[in-house]
């Protein structure tokens, strides 16, 4: 028998809110975190836009010494992890510690990191690269500073699927409670590629909006879409083994019930255009759970407010859900805090979960009216209803699809 897994304890560091109250505020509100780049001059990029962390200091989570060692990807997680255990109540000291685990992803690592010693390789010569270069920059170093700051000594692990990042980390946590391999896995994704290199990077593979107004930029579903917006953050949540969280007295938040994966085996960039693999992922979540499709009333979507994402996962919902489609509340969290890449599943889930807890679907923001062919209930308005499950949607460059499926707990 495979073991339930409950939602025990959450974190978050995001563009519109540095921790879960903060954001879910900012999230109710429809506010948006789009502004012009002030980490570099952005005046000859194509994008001039992201979706920056505000008023973030690594000090308040942790001592000066070790933020000094860790990268700024890194520190937002570490942050989030602290968040998140001070609010499941965990006390290392009363858990075997190497039955609490580490699953925390980032799609890239430290740009910063490569950008600062390739500019040393280059000026003053290979001697002159930092002896600290590689363990900045690699991009399990997040899972790595949690559990080092926090004494988690189980599995650790940093699943890297780009955009599908955090979903997978969280996934794969999942899986590792209910096959009795840890009792608590601090589990998410975390992401600063907020660069010149990756701005720059983006925008070449011309994925970014070129939209200097920050209340059109990120305009998921909508007709006018032009791409993306980078954001930065990270989502943390502790997954704990039922019987462990009801032992100790832990404020359950909800239940993870289904995770499905799937490759579309298509294309490096572009997911596939009739949305197969997309509908293999949530059919399988779906499965996993032991429900029917038609259980299915919200749909957390990856929405980035590219052309072929936003057309290809409609294309998927509808194939996958049939007539009930028409019936599904889809929304994008990235209306508000644009892609965060790794990092960008696991702060959606926090955002599931919130919704679930409170009974309320955001809206998705900016949206004004959509082509043809879109023609799903993309939340245009929030909703106060029930919510029993929550399908959480992320797909990364490469093929990767992952669906986590969440639902209220019931005991």
């Amino acid at each position: 028998m495979k073991k339930r897994v409950v939602v025990t304890g959450m974190g978050a560091i995001t563009p519109i809110g540095n921790s879960v109250d903060a954001f879910w505020e900012s999230v109710k509100q429809g506010k948006i975190g789009f502004d012009r780049i002030s980490y570099f001059d952005p005046s000859e990029f194509k994008c001039k836009l992201a979706a920056q962390v505000k008023d973030f200091d690594a000090s308040n989570y942790m001592d000066k010494k070790a933020a000094r060692r860790m990268e700024q990807f890194c520190q937002f997680a570490v942050a989030a992890a602290k968040e998140a255990l001070e609010d499941a109540g965990v006390d290392m000291e009363k858990e075997d510690a190497f039955r609490v685990g580490c699953s925390v992803g980032s799609g890239i690592g430290s740009i910063q990191a490569m950008e600062r010693e390739h500019t040393r390789l280059v000026e003053k010569g290979p001697s002159k690269i930092g002896p600290m270069f590689v363990p900045l920059m690699i991009s399990n170093m997040a899972a790595g500073n949690v559990s080092i700051a926090y004494g988690l000594k189980g599995k650790n692990i940093n699943v890297v699927t780009a955009c599908a990042t955090g979903t997978n980390s969280i996934g794969e946590a999942f899986r590792t409670i209910q096959y009795g391999d840890a009792d608590i896995m601090v589990a998410g994704g975390t992401e600063s590629s907020i660069t010149p290199l990756g701005v720059g990077g983006f925008a070449a593979l011309t994925a970014l909006s070129p939209c200097e107004d920050p209340a059109r930029c990120s305009i998921p579903f909508d007709k006018d879409r032009r791409g993306f917006i980078l954001g930065e953050g990270a989502g943390i949540v502790i997954l704990e083994e039922l019987e462990h969280a009801k032992a100790r007295g832990a404020k359950i938040y909800a239940e993870v019930a289904g995770y499905g994966c799937s490759a579309d085996a298509y294309h490096i960039t572009s997911p596939a255009e009739d949305g197969s693999g997309a509908v293999a992922a949530m059919l399988n979540a779906v499965k996993d759970a032991g429900i029917q499709p038609e259980d299915i009333t919200y749909i957390n979507a990856h929405g980035t407010s590219t052309h072929h994402n936003d057309l290809f996962e409609t294309r998927a919902i509808k194939k996958a859900f049939g007539e009930h489609a028409k019936d599904i509340r889809v929304n994008s969290t990235k209306s508000m805090v644009g892609h965060l890449l790794g990092a960008a599943g696991a702060v959606e889930f926090v955002t599931c979960v919130k919704e679930i807890e409170e009974g309320y679907i955001h809206r998705t923001v900016g949206l004004q009216e959509c082509e043809e062919e879109m023609d799903l209930n993309y939340c245009k308005e929030s909703y106060e209803e029930e919510v029993p499950y929550a399908l959480s949607n992320s797909l990364g460059f490469g093929g990767h699809n992952a669906s986590i499926l969440i639902k209220k707990y019931l005991g």
